[in-house]
């Protein structure tokens, strides 16, 4: 398999990351007038074995991160086949401009100099003064707009005949959590490479990053998000679509990584959010990160009988969420975390037997009947398990307005227990028919 992959890169502000959506035709890069947006490298597929790369502003000045978007752009460079080195149309050429160029005329790549906010054939004269920087005839575009889109289509085409599509992921999973929990540094720790930006600054991420990597006999890809915050708390339009980025990634994961700080412990807004990612049907993997520095003398008690207590307060604010990892990001062993990752992904995958679900729940219904509502009881006649990912178990039983929450729970939980269903969700369809035969007795 051939992949070819293109960077696009430049100062802040010159509109890179509009061009790269334009390209992608979807929004998936964050698009705002304020400089320095986009810090990690975003990549999204063109085509067959065909990716484009948004990369942060060469030369940014933002939150002490100015030198980590150098190394993102660095690396989109070396990881790069061509190289899109966008500038501003209306601007001209400044020196950054030139010390950029400068840079990729030593470089081994192939450099197309795209010259940006060219809106029609009558602005193509600001390009003129763009010969200086020796990259060649300059193709005006306009990424807003869309003039001179075609004409780098055609160099992405000419540059990428012998691409093939690279195989579907074979598991999407990412991570998310609210901010400076250490997303992006357990994210580094899986790629074992420096590939995201960590800083203890929150808020460092705020597009949907993904990576692509191999374990053992699995492609996985890696979906690394924005700190998820309290809505009263979204107080710029960037974190908005931060927030929505981090959504779409929650819906198009197979499975969902909810990081918690092991020194904060699991906060009401923490609560809030893995209750969505369940009603979402969402396989669920809770992670306790920064174990190592929970030490005894801050946690006031044996590192043992802390885990115990963590496990009971997860288990009474969210009932019949199990699949608990306590880590560290920096110490960790990552391939613990892969490990429970896939075994949670086989989990869900599974089929369940007919019989097997309905001794099961027959053995539930003897040893705990349901209660009687006035005169009449919840009764179960059989279930068929119709769908795995979530699952899905058609129930047929009398009246569905006789089963109370606690008893679904129940019931629930003892399927979950019997058929090793930790961390994956199960659905309930209730419909009412008279059979030949009962579960439980009359």
């Amino acid at each position: 398999m051939n992949s070819v992959r293109i960077a696009i890169v430049g100062r802040p502000n010159v509109g890179k990351s509009r061009l790269f959506n334009r390209l992608v035709q979807k929004r998936v890069a964050i698009v705002h007038d304020q400089a320095g947006v986009t810090r990690d490298i975003i990549e999204a597929p063109l085509g067959e074995g065909i990716f484009l790369m948004d990369t942060g502003g060469v030369g940014i000045i933002c939150d002490n991160l100015s030198s980590s978007v150098e190394h993102q752009v660095d690396l989109a460079i070396q990881q790069s086949d061509v190289i899109f080195f966008v500038v501003d149309g209306r601007m001209g050429v400044t020196n950054l401009d030139q010390e950029i160029a400068q840079r990729l005329r030593t470089s081994d790549r192939k450099v197309f100099l795209v010259v940006n906010k060219i809106d029609s054939e009558k602005q193509r004269f600001f390009c003129d003064e763009f010969f200086q920087l020796g990259l060649g005839e300059p193709i005006a575009v306009s990424a807003e707009h869309g003039y001179g889109e075609e004409s780098l289509r055609k160099i992405i085409r000419e540059n990428s005949e012998h691409a093939s599509d690279l195989e579907a992921a074979d598991i999407k999973f990412c991570l998310v959590g609210r901010p400076n929990v250490g997303k992006s540094s357990i994210a580094n720790a899986l790629l074992n490479e420096p590939r995201l930006i960590e800083s203890p600054i929150a808020g460092t991420t705020r597009d949907a990053v993904r990576c692509r990597f191999q374990h053992q006999n699995y492609t996985l890809e890696l979906i690394d998000t924005a700190g998820l915050r309290a809505k009263k708390k979204i107080d710029s339009s960037v974190e908005f679509f931060s927030t929505l980025r981090s959504r779409d990634a929650i819906l198009e994961a197979d499975v969902v990584v909810y990081i918690i700080d092991a020194l904060t412990g699991i906060t009401r807004q923490d609560q809030q959010r893995i209750r969505q990612i369940m009603n979402e049907r969402k396989c669920l993997l809770l992670v306790v990160n920064k174990w190592d520095l929970a030490r005894e003398d801050l946690l006031g008690c044996t590192r043992t009988e802390f885990q115990k207590r963590f496990l009971e307060a997860i288990q009474a604010e969210l009932p019949g969420q199990k699949s608990v990892i306590f880590t560290s990001a920096k110490n960790g062993n990552p391939d613990d975390l892969l490990k429970a990752i896939i075994e949670l992904y086989k989990r869900a995958q599974q089929t369940i037997s007919t019989g097997k679900l309905n001794r099961i729940v027959q053995n539930l219904l003897e040893r705990q009947p349901p209660a009687f509502v006035g005169k009449k009881r919840f009764k179960v006649y059989y279930l068929v398990c119709c769908q795995n990912f979530p699952f899905k178990f058609k129930l047929f039983c009398n009246k569905a307005e006789l089963l109370n929450e606690p008893y679904k729970r129940y019931l629930e939980n003892g399927i979950r227990n019997a058929f090793d269903l930790e961390g994956c969700p199960i659905v309930f369809e209730f419909l009412s028919k008279e059979p030949r035969y009962c579960l439980q007795e009359t």
